[in-house]
C-alpha cells in the first residue's frame, strides 16, 4: 500500500493520425467517482481539505496547478510547522498525482482557466464522514 503522495508518470504518442496521451500505470480499479475542477482565476485557493481514509488522484487536463500536500499530526488540532510537499502539475506533462488517505491537500491554478480531474476511491456518501477542513493559511503562503 502506498504511504506517501506520488507521481504516476504518463506518456504520449503522436503520428499522422493525431496524438494519444496515456497513463498506463494508473490503475483505475479502486475508483468510485470523479469530478472536474475549473479555476478561471489564479487567485482562487482551495485549501485545506483532508481525508483519513479517502484516496484521491489528480490529473490536470488544461493549464497548470500548484498542489500542496501535508500529513496532519492531529486531525482536530494540527501543528503549524508540519512539512509540506509541493507538486506542479501541467496539462502538457502527462502525470497523475496520487494522494493516499491520511493527508490534506490544497491547490491553486497557475494559469487562468485551468482544469483538473479528480478521482476518488469513496462514494460521496462514504466520503462525507471522512472530510476534514483546515484554514487555507495554515502551513503555506499561497501568494
Amino acid at each position: 500500500m502506498i504511504q506517501n503522495p506520488e507521481i504516476i508518470q504518463g506518456r504520449s504518442y503522436q503520428d499522422e493520425r493525431g496524438k494519444l496521451t496515456f497513463v498506463n500505470d494508473f490503475n483505475l480499479s479502486e475508483i468510485k467517482r470523479y469530478y472536474i475542477i475549473e479555476h478561471t482565476d489564479i487567485n482562487i485557493i482551495r485549501a485545506w481539505q483532508g481525508h483519513k481514509m479517502e484516496q484521491k488522484w489528480f490529473q490536470v487536463i488544461s493549464g497548470s496547478f500548484l498542489v500542496a500536500v501535508v500529513k496532519p499530526d492531529n486531525w482536530e488540532n494540527p501543528s503549524f510547522d508540519i512539512q509540506i510537499e509541493r507538486f506542479i502539475l501541467k496539462s502538457d506533462n502527462t502525470q497523475v498525482l496520487h494522494i493516499p488517505g491520511g493527508f490534506a491537500n490544497g491547490f491553486k491554478a497557475l494559469e487562468t482557466n485551468s482544469k483538473m480531474i479528480v478521482f476518488s476511491d469513496l462514494t460521496l456518501e462514504e466520503a462525507a464522514s471522512d472530510n476534514f477542513r483546515f484554514d487555507s493559511n495554515l502551513w503555506f503562503d499561497w501568494k
